[in-house]
């Protein structure tokens, strides 16, 4: 990773961790602002690594759940296939 994508990472893990604490689910939308005014470079760098953090998140959650569904005999969590974001 450059330095860049070092920074963008560990400031969005610092967010995640930030909203959980705050109880903001747009937070990282707030930061994203601020970097925009100060570096449209490191604001992408940011989003990029928060999407991506949030995205594996979210895989795991559906991998859990997926896994204790059959553990415990019944059908697996639904996927909702467009929620609107991503790519």
């Amino acid at each position: 990773m450059s330095v860049l994508e070092d920074m963008g990472d560990a400031l969005a893990r610092d967010v995640i961790s930030a909203m959980e604490e705050l109880g903001d689910d747009r937070f990282f939308d707030k930061v994203s602002k601020v970097l925009l005014d100060a570096s449209p470079t490191m604001q992408e760098a940011f989003l990029t690594a928060y999407r991506v953090r949030v995205a594996e998140k979210r895989g795991r959650a559906y991998i859990e759940a997926a896994l204790k569904a059959k553990r415990e005999g019944r059908e697996g969590p639904r996927v909702v296939m467009d929620q609107g974001g991503g790519h």
